[in-house]
């Protein structure tokens, strides 16, 4: 049988990587700080690999993934025999925007539950940014420019922009070659993604249209795309299921970077709790 590591040493390794700190894993563990380092070097031998990159302590992709084993190993052990099912679930709750939910998180999420059926996950629907906020939640991922002084925060996913169109509507009002073939269309507005996005990096500073339809969702301006009432600014990443089916056209073969991106926010002290510590890794795994 393959050498089980000292358990005391994936603990260790756990707590180091949720507390990125040897004084604080230290203190959590009541050991002192030089068996902090050693019992992570000690494992690191047994492993044959580098589990932390920098003197921040962050992970390497081999931390990353074991680190997963680690907890989901720790929270069987936390499960003890005669207990009731149902007992010793851990509850998490999400708030997540709508379509990163629908195109970059639920295309996922069964790969999440796979790996921690001990976690009962509930997700709530938040546009922070137009101030639509669901309730309390353990983490929220956020759409903005990841300003955030009441939260710590990492950067998830960056995007670009480009116009996308139902091929139907390109076929009867295109094609749109220039800027002013696009400005003069029929084109559907957001307040988080606003058009003059894409007019300044063509040179023009645009306000956004007098005119069109405006969603505070950008899956309700895609399906609406989608059924050919306009031209929609969508970034690519999260418009990829429409994309896919057919459903939405490409406008133009340029895109530019949005000036917005999504973020992973938690007060501080949350990741202390191995639920949303696990899911944090895993998401931010995920979508890497």
């Amino acid at each position: 049988m393959a050498r089980i590591p000292p358990i005391q040493c994936l603990l260790t390794f756990e707590a180091l990587a949720r507390l990125r700190s040897v004084t604080q894993a230290a203190e959590e563990l009541c050991v002192t700080p030089s068996a902090v380092s050693h019992r992570v070097r000690q494992l690191e031998q047994i492993l044959g690999t580098k589990l932390f990159g920098r003197s921040d302590f962050s992970l390497t992709t081999d931390g990353s993934e074991y680190l997963a084993h680690v907890r989901e190993g720790l929270a069987s052990l936390e499960r003890f025999p005669g207990r009731d099912g149902g007992t010793g679930k851990r509850k998490l709750r999400v708030a997540v925007t709508p379509t990163f939910a629908r195109s970059i998180l639920m295309p996922r999420l069964r790969s999440f539950f796979d790996a921690y059926p001990e976690i009962d996950l509930t997700l709530q629907v938040s546009i922070p940014l137009l101030d639509v906020v669901a309730e309390d939640a353990d983490l929220t991922i956020r759409f903005g420019t990841g300003r955030y002084a009441d939260v710590e925060h990492l950067c998830l996913l960056t995007d670009e922009v480009t116009p996308l169109c139902s091929p139907g509507f390109l076929r009867e009002h295109g094609p749109f070659d220039t800027l002013d073939d696009l400005v003069q269309a029929r084109l559907l507005k957001s307040p988080l993604e606003p058009w003059r996005t894409w007019f300044l990096a063509h040179g023009q500073d645009a306000g956004e249209p007098a005119e069109g339809s405006s969603f505070n969702d950008i899956g309700l301006m895609c399906d609406a795309a989608a059924l050919g009432l306009g031209i929609a600014l969508v970034r690519l990443k999260l418009g990829q299921p429409w994309l896919e089916s057919g459903a939405l056209v490409r406008v133009s073969p340029r895109s530019v970077p949005s000036p917005h991106a999504h973020y992973l926010c938690w007060r501080t002290g949350t990741m202390e709790r191995w639920e949303c510590a696990a899911f944090a890794d895993w998401l931010r795994a995920s979508v890497a």
